[in-house]
């Protein structure tokens, strides 16, 4: 069959497909902020979003370098600020600070009246990789002749082992 005029498309082209809508771009990456504002659900959770992005902010102009890298705000309950380190060394260092903090966060405004300040260990890196040592042919076999030439001990025996993994 032919087609009769060029007008006519294919029943299923990418034109006859859903209409395109311009308010949403599925590849493009989006602040969370735009999309925590679409919808009012999700205005609690915007509030506390920037809430803590603030004290964020605040506490990093506060802190020492080395502490700000390390502390992380949590919520303000009942007054009541919790503040998370990395590891307990840091916490004491926090815990010598706060008097100082909590009248430097109440007068940058902040409705809190003491701070709790707590441990929360950050997740660890990928452990490094074993170590896999490599050792030339000529070093295994000298190595394989040591032991050979060794009295029976827990050194000859770990020079053997030694000399026979690298020799394969």
């Amino acid at each position: 069959m032919s087609r009769s005029s060029s007008n006519t498309r294919p029943p299923f082209s990418r034109s006859t497909a859903r209409p395109f809508s311009p308010s949403f771009e599925a590849r493009r990456p989006q602040r969370l902020a735009d999309v925590l504002a679409r919808t009012d659900a999700f205005s609690a959770l915007r509030a506390g979003v920037e809430q803590i992005a603030a004290l964020q902010r605040d506490l990093t102009e506060l802190l020492p370098d080395y502490l700000a890298t390390s502390a992380e705000p949590g919520f303000i309950k009942d007054g009541v600020l919790s503040i998370f380190a990395a590891h307990n060394a840091l916490a004491a260092r926090l815990r010598h600070l706060e008097p100082r903090l909590l009248a430097d966060l109440q007068q940058r405004g902040w409705a809190i009246e003491s701070l709790k300040i707590r441990v929360r260990p950050k997740p660890l890196d990928a452990p490094p990789p074993v170590k896999q040592a490599r050792m030339t042919r000529a070093g295994a076999q000298a190595l394989h002749e040591l032991s050979e030439s060794m009295a029976p001990s827990p050194l000859q025996a770990a020079l053997a082992r030694m000399a026979a993994r690298h020799r394969k």
